[in-house]
This record gives C-alpha cells, sequence and structure tokens, in this order.
C-alpha cells in the first residue's frame, strides 16, 4: 500500500480507462506514485523492486500507454529527461531547481483552467497552460557558493 493507494485501487484505476490490467503496468503505475516526477531510469529500478523481471521495454511501453490513458503526466523541464507524475488533469505547474534538479508541484497560478490567459489565441481554443518556475530549492539556496 502507498499512501492512501491500494493496489486494487491501481487496478480499478487501469480498468476505469479500459486498460487491460498487467503487471509491468500497475508496477509502473505504483512506481510513478511513489516517486512523482521521477526519471525512466529511476522508474525502472522502482518498478523491478516491484517486479524483477520487468523488462526496460515493458516499463517504456508502460510508461507511454498510460500517459497516452491520462494516468500518468509526462513533464520534460528544459534541460531535463522526461519525468513522469500520476497528478493528472488539475493543470498544476511545477518549480524546478537550476542547480539539483529537485522538482516540486504548484498548483494553479490564478483562476480557472487553463490558469492563463493569452495575450493572443492565434484563434486556438486553449484548455491547458504549462508554466515551469526556475529558481533554487532551500537547500541549494542555503549552500555557500
Amino acid at each position: 500500500m502507498l499512501g492512501d493507494m491500494t493496489a486494487p485501487d491501481f487496478q480499478q484505476q487501469l480498468r476505469d480507462v479500459a486498460l487491460r490490467v498487467t503487471r509491468p503496468r500497475l508496477a509502473v503505475l505504483e512506481a510513478v506514485h511513489a516517486s512523482p516526477h521521477a526519471d525512466t531510469e529511476s522508474l525502472i529500478a522502482a518498478a523491478r523492486a516491484l517486479l524483477p523481471d520487468v523488462s526496460h521495454q515493458a516499463v517504456y511501453d508502460s510508461l507511454h500507454t498510460l500517459t497516452q490513458a491520462g494516468l500518468v503526466r509526462s513533464i520534460k523541464p528544459a534541460g531535463s529527461v522526461a519525468r513522469y507524475e500520476t497528478r493528472t488533469g488539475d493543470n498544476h505547474h511545477h518549480v524546478v531547481c537550476r542547480s539539483c534538479g529537485d522538482i516540486a508541484d504548484v498548483d494553479c497560478a490564478v483562476g480557472h483552467v487553463p490558469c492563463l490567459t493569452a495575450s493572443d489565441s492565434h484563434g486556438f481554443v486553449i484548455d491547458e497552460a504549462e508554466v515551469i518556475y526556475w529558481g533554487l530549492c532551500p537547500d541549494c539556496s542555503s549552500r555557500p557558493l
């Protein structure tokens, strides 16, 4: 059990989006839930701790499928590899440390989805805004130069 999520909860999440419940998908979903903002290599290690025989390809395939189904969100801060999280559908944003790369969630900047109003939509119907704040985390900002 992870926090308030249990294996049956993960199984139900897969069923709710019409995905087959497989051991690799469950291991990856549990790994992403346990380690928000983790990169693929970290998730492979975490998934293998849960399912030792899971292959790299099965983890990549599961991440792709879970992302496509909306159960996992992929974020790609500039200069970083893709990171994954299970917090989806709320249009939250992120803050990234320029020094160590630590990432934290930041709730919606202002108002209702998409949280920001574009100065010119160029005719697009905008339904999401992605904001990344950059700076130094508390640990890095307190280190002597």
